[in-house]
């Protein structure tokens, strides 16, 4: 895998390496692989172990709900997600199992599960790019999605590609040096604004 995290602190190999990119071979993910990927998010930690995620995938191969899926995206997404050969959606479930109630954690744990797999699917190699640009309305019609759970994210998966095959505005995205805000700016002790020691 490329553009590597040039980090200030050690990272693990699997985030250093995990990164979302556009640029997606179109050949398919072999099946128990697919496997791997939710069975890692099935190891996610949840609130009171509810586990409120659910995932609706679809592979290229399964032409009719692959296009269901392609056009619950935004046409700014579909330009590079319809060459990925793997497209889904993270679910969070807003109540709990055990007793009903409403779960103020349920998306947060559903992003945990969707990192889980994420960081499952750079260790087997393949990647994966999550995003907030889909119709989530279109999405709950298009899949019979419950009023008790609500989609948070769309993700697309593969292998990775060659980043020439996209547009000169996306290739140009694509190679972008990648950065992120420094420990101080979010890192605090005692109170909000005070940079940790360590930062």
């Amino acid at each position: 895998m490329k553009n590597l995290a040039v980090s200030d602190h050690e990272l693990h190999p699997l985030i250093a390496q995990r990164w979302s990119p556009r640029a997606f071979d179109s050949r398919l993910v072999e099946a128990e692989k697919l496997a791997q990927l939710f069975e890692a998010a099935r190891w996610a930690s949840s609130c009171f172990n509810d586990q409120p995620w659910a995932f609706i995938f679809a592979t290229k191969d399964d032409t009719v709900n692959y296009q269901k899926m392609l056009d619950c995206l935004v046409p700014a997404n579909v330009v590079w997600a319809q060459v990925a050969p793997v497209l889904g959606l993270v679910v969070a479930q807003k109540n709990f199992k055990h007793n009903g109630k409403p779960n103020a954690w349920g998306e947060y744990d559903a992003g945990q599960a969707a990192a889980t797999l994420v960081l499952q699917a750079t260790a087997l190699n393949l990647v994966a790019h999550q995003m907030g640009g889909f119709d989530a309305a279109k999405a709950i019609a298009t899949f019979n999605i419950p009023e008790t759970a609500h989609p948070v994210a769309a993700i697309a998966i593969g292998y990775e590609g060659n980043s020439s095959d996209l547009s000169p505005e996306l290739q140009e995205r694509e190679n972008a040096a990648r950065s992120r805000q420094p420990l101080t700016s979010f890192v605090f002790t005692g109170e909000w604004g005070n940079s940790a020691p360590f930062s």
